[in-house]
C-alpha cells in the first residue's frame, strides 16, 4: 500500500539542474531501504519556483524541499520517509532568515503561493503529465464529455463568450467572439490551431503547461473543434521544447488509445484528431497568419488581413487559432461555468493570467494571479522583492512587443486595459523586473536587437525601419548621439507602428517608446552629458581608482587583461605602498578590476 508520494519537478528548469539524477537517486535509495511498495515517485511538471530547483515535494504532509542535490536523497529517504523526521536543512525558507526552518513547510503556505489562483497551472506540479489516468482523476476530459453529450456547438461558444475569456497570446481578442466568427463559415474542412511557438525572451508559460499538463490542451482543442465544426487540429510548437513536444505526443497517443481523439468520440458521432508541427524558432511565427503559412510548409511570413483566418486560414479554410494558455482555461470554464470564470479579474479582463517572472527578483518562476493584481503585489508579495537591497526601477511586460512600467506606477493593476492606458501591453506574459543598475536605453536596444534579427523582411517599414532604429540607439549608447537623434528616433517609431504589415513590426518600437516616455532623462544624459546614469553602456564609462582607498596591493593590476593598471608615485596617508591608476586609453572596461578589489577603491564614472 502506497503511504507517501515523492513529487519531483520534471520541467525544463529543474531537469537542467539535475532532477533526473535526483529521481534515479530516490529510486535507488527507496529500493535499498525496501520501500518500493510504500513510496511512489512521480515526475511532475513545473511547480513554479524555478529559482529553487530542483524541487521535491513529499506527500501527504506536503513538505517542500528546495535546491535538492543527489547527495541529499539518501538522508531524505532514511530520515523523512523511513523515520518520519523532516530534513529541516533542505526545507524551503522564505522568511529571509539564515536559520533553518523547524518542522514542515508546505508549498501552499509560502508567500509565493498564498495569493496565487492556479487555474491554468492547476495540474502542473501535481500530476504525472505522462499518465492519462492521473489527468482523468483530476476531472480530465469531463468537460469534453459534457460538451459532446449535453451541449450544442452554439451553447459551447456562448459559454466561452459569457465567461469573458480573452486571448492570452498578447492581443487580448475575445475568444468566444473568435469562435463565433468562424463557426458559421461553410467549408469542406475547418481547423483548430494552437500557437505554442513561445518566443519572447524570458517567457516560458506555454512550455510549462505543455510539460506539466498536456492533456489539458488536447481536451480544449477538441472542444474548440466541436464548437466551430472542425475535425482536425495542429499544435505549432518550437523544436527547442523537446520535453514539451515529447509529453504532448504521449498525450495525443494516449487520448487516441482511450477513444478521446479520433472517430466517434464519446459515441457522439464527432470526429477530431490532432497533429504536432515543429517550428524552427522564428519569432514572427507567433503571428497567426505567419504560423499557418509555416504549417503549410512555406516560409513563415504574415499575410495581409482581411481575409482573417476565421474566413480563410490554414490551407485556405476557416480556422480558429489560440495560444496554449487560452485553451488551458476552456475545460474549467465548461465544467465550472461562465459565471465562475467571470467572477475573477476585472470588468473587462476576466480570469487569471500566468506570468513568467524573471530578472532582478528574488523568486523567479511562474505565477498565476487574478487579472487586476497590482504590480507591487506581484513583485513584493509573490516575487519576494528586489535582491541585494537594490531599488525597483521598472518592469518590462510583453517582451519585445511590450513596454516598461516605471517605479512610480508600481500600483498599476495588471490587466489588458490598464497596461494599454500607460503605453504598455500584457503580451504573452513575460514580466522582467529591473533594478537601479539597469540602463533603460540599453534595455530598449536589447529588445530591438531581438526584433531586428527576427523580422521576416517581408515589409519595408519593419525590415528597414527597425534596423534604422537600432543604428540610432547604437549611436546614442556610444556617446555619439544628439538631441535631434532622440526626436528622429521617436518619429520613426510611430512610422513603423503605423505602416508595418503584422504585429511584430507594429509593436517592435514599443520598448523604445515606453522608455522615451518614462525615462527620457536617461536618453538626454547619454547625448548631452555623455554619461550612462546606470553605468552600463561601456563607451560612456570610465573606471577610476580612489587613491585614498587604494592600499597598493596590486590585485587589480594582476586581474586586468589589458595591462591598463599601473603603479603611481602617490602614497595615501597610513598606507605604506604607492597606489595604482587606470589608463583610460588602454582600459577595455571589462570590470575585472572592480570584482577583484576588496577595498571598494574602484568605481565606474
Amino acid at each position: 500500500m502506497i503511504r507517501a508520494h515523492v513529487l519531483i519537478c520534471g520541467g525544463t528548469g529543474c531537469t537542467s539542474s539535475g532532477s533526473n539524477a535526483i529521481q534515479q537517486a530516490f529510486a535507488d535509495s527507496i529500493k535499498a531501504n525496501g520501500l518500493e511498495d510504500e513510496i511512489k515517485i512521480v515526475q511532475t511538471g513545473c511547480f513554479g519556483l524555478c529559482a529553487l530547483g530542483p524541487v521535491v515535494i513529499v506527500h501527504p504532509d506536503g513538505t517542500f524541499y528546495s535546491r535538492v542535490e543527489a547527495d541529499d536523497v539518501a538522508e531524505i529517504v532514511t530520515e523523512h520517509l523511513l523515520k518520519g523526521r523532516v530534513v529541516e536543512r533542505l526545507v524551503y525558507n522564505d522568511t529571509g532568515s539564515d536559520e533553518p526552518v523547524h518542522g514542515n513547510v508546505a508549498l501552499s503556505d509560502t508567500a509565493f503561493y498564498k495569493t496565487q489562483n492556479r487555474v491554468v497551472l492547476r495540474n502542473c506540479g501535481v500530476i504525472d503529465p505522462e499518465d492519462i489516468d492521473e489527468y482523468i482523476a483530476m476531472d480530465g476530459y469531463a468537460a469534453l464529455g459534457k460538451v459532446l453529450t449535453e451541449m450544442t456547438p452554439d451553447e459551447v461558444i456562448q459559454v466561452i463568450t459569457d465567461s469573458g475569456l480573452r486571448g492570452r497570446g498578447g492581443g487580448g481578442f475575445p475568444t468566444g467572439r473568435k469562435w463565433a466568427l468562424t463557426a458559421p463559415n461553410k467549408a469542406p474542412q475547418k481547423y483548430v490551431v494552437c500557437n505554442a511557438d513561445e518566443g519572447d525572451p524570458g517567457a516560458f508559460m506555454d512550455r510549462s503547461v505543455l510539460e506539466g499538463d498536456p492533456h489539458c490542451l488536447v481536451e480544449a482543442m477538441t472542444i474548440a473543434g466541436y464548437a466551430i465544426g472542425a475535425t482536425e487540429g495542429y499544435v505549432y510548437v518550437r523544436a527547442e521544447y523537446p520535453i514539451a513536444v515529447a509529453r504532448l505526443q504521449i498525450a495525443i497517443d494516449k487520448a487516441r488509445e482511450y477513444g478521446l481523439l479520433g472517430k466517434n468520440i464519446f459515441g457522439s458521432g464527432f470526429d477530431f484528431d490532432l497533429h504536432i508541427r515543429l517550428g524552427a524558432g522564428a519569432f514572427v511565427c507567433g503571428e497567426e497568419t505567419a504560423l499557418m503559412t509555416s504549417i503549410e510548409g512555406n516560409r513563415g511570413e504574415p499575410r495581409p488581413r482581411p481575409p482573417y483566418p476565421a474566413v480563410k486560414g490554414l490551407y485556405g479554410m476557416p480556422t480558429v487559432e489560440n495560444n496554449v494558455e487560452t485553451f488551458a482555461n476552456v475545460p474549467q470554464i465548461i465544467l465550472r461555468g461562465a459565471e465562475w470564470f467571470a467572477s475573477m479579474g476585472t470588468e473587462k479582463s476576466k480570469g487569471t493570467k500566468v506570468f513568467a517572472l524573471g530578472g532582478k527578483i528574488k523568486n523567479t518562476g511562474l505565477v498565476e494571479i487574478p487579472m487586476g493584481t497590482t504590480l507591487r503585489e506581484i513583485i513584493d508579495d509573490i516575487g519576494g522583492g528586489i535582491p541585494n537591497g537594490k531599488k525597483f526601477k521598472a518592469a518590462q511586460t510583453g517582451g519585445p512587443s511590450g513596454g516598461c512600467i516605471p517605479a512610480d506606477l508600481i500600483d498599476t493593476p495588471v490587466d489588458y486595459d490598464n497596461l494599454i492606458a500607460i503605453g504598455c501591453m500584457m503580451g504573452s506574459g513575460g514580466l522582467i523586473v529591473m533594478d537601479e543598475d539597469t540602463c533603460m536605453v540599453d534595455m530598449a536596444k536589447f529588445f530591438l536587437e531581438f526584433t531586428v534579427d527576427e523580422s521576416c523582411g517581408k515589409c519595408t517599414p519593419c525590415r528597414v525601419g527597425t534596423k534604422r532604429l537600432l543604428e540610432m540607439l547604437d549611436k546614442i549608447t556610444s556617446g555619439k548621439g544628439t538631441l535631434e537623434d532622440i526626436d528622429e528616433l521617436e518619429q520613426l517609431c510611430y512610422y513603423i507602428k503605423q505602416n508595418s504589415l503584422c504585429g511584430l513590426g507594429q509593436t517592435a518600437p514599443n520598448p523604445v517608446l515606453s522608455t522615451l516616455k518614462f525615462f527620457r532623462d536617461e536618453y538626454v544624459a547619454h547625448v548631452v552629458d555623455k554619461k550612462c546614469p546606470a553605468g552600463v553602456c561601456k563607451d560612456l564609462l570610465t573606471y577610476v581608482i580612489d587613491k585614498e582607498k587604494c592600499i597598493g596591493c596590486g590585485m587589480c593590476a594582476k586581474a586586468c587583461p589589458a595591462s591598463a593598471i599601473t603603479r603611481t608615485d602617490y602614497i595615501a596617508p597610513n598606507h605604506k605602498l604607492a597606489s595604482f591608476a587606470i589608463d583610460p586609453d588602454k582600459c577595455v572596461k571589462c570590470g575585472a578590476c572592480v570584482g577583484t578589489c576588496k577595498f571598494k577603491a574602484i568605481s565606474k564614472q
